[in-house]
């Protein structure tokens, strides 16, 4: 059942989720028919998810560049906010590749500021120069074809026991 429009995020909502929540995960499908599902940090920009990584994503992206990507926040039901991405999964194999993307400049500095220090000690935000290298560092691009967006904080039921204090 599609989640009512109601009770989706508006397009300022999405954005301010996306540029402020550090991890995403990431659903890839592996060897055979395992999925690979990964925590990873990322950024966005374009309306697309950028994301820096290695491994067995990176593979199976390479083989089949279908994947699912999860944003979300808080931990209780009635304050649940996520995002839902359903799309494709571009590999940026190379410095070329990298610099004709319209977008990973403007994210390599986002992710810069976002990430300073690592795990939220003060640093002076700086731009992240990752680029591809080895067998499997690359940057991915990926493109939603679908998106399903929710904000329980909108549910009435919700809404009106949080306004009474019930």
């Amino acid at each position: 059942m599609p989640i009512p429009k109601e009770l989706a995020l508006t397009p300022e909502e999405l954005d301010e989720l996306m540029l402020t929540t550090w991890n995403m995960r990431i659903a890839t499908i592996g060897p055979g028919t395992r999925i690979n599902l990964t925590p990873l940090w990322f950024g966005w920009a374009g309306g697309k998810i950028y994301t820096y990584c290695r491994g067995q994503k990176v593979e199976n992206l390479r083989r089949n560049p279908t994947c699912t990507v999860l944003v979300d926040r808080n931990e209780r039901f009635p304050e649940l906010q996520g995002a839902m991405f359903q799309g494709t999964g571009r590999v940026l194999e190379d410095a070329a590749a990298e610099a004709a993307d319209p977008h990973l400049e403007e994210v390599r500095w986002q992710m810069g500021k976002k990430y300073a220090g690592g795990h939220g000690e003060p640093a002076e935000p700086r731009r992240n120069d990752a680029t591809a290298r080895g067998r499997n560092w690359r940057w991915v691009v990926v493109t939603p074809e679908r998106v399903v967006t929710w904000d329980n904080f909108k549910l009435p039921n919700l809404r009106r026991s949080r306004e009474t204090g019930a």
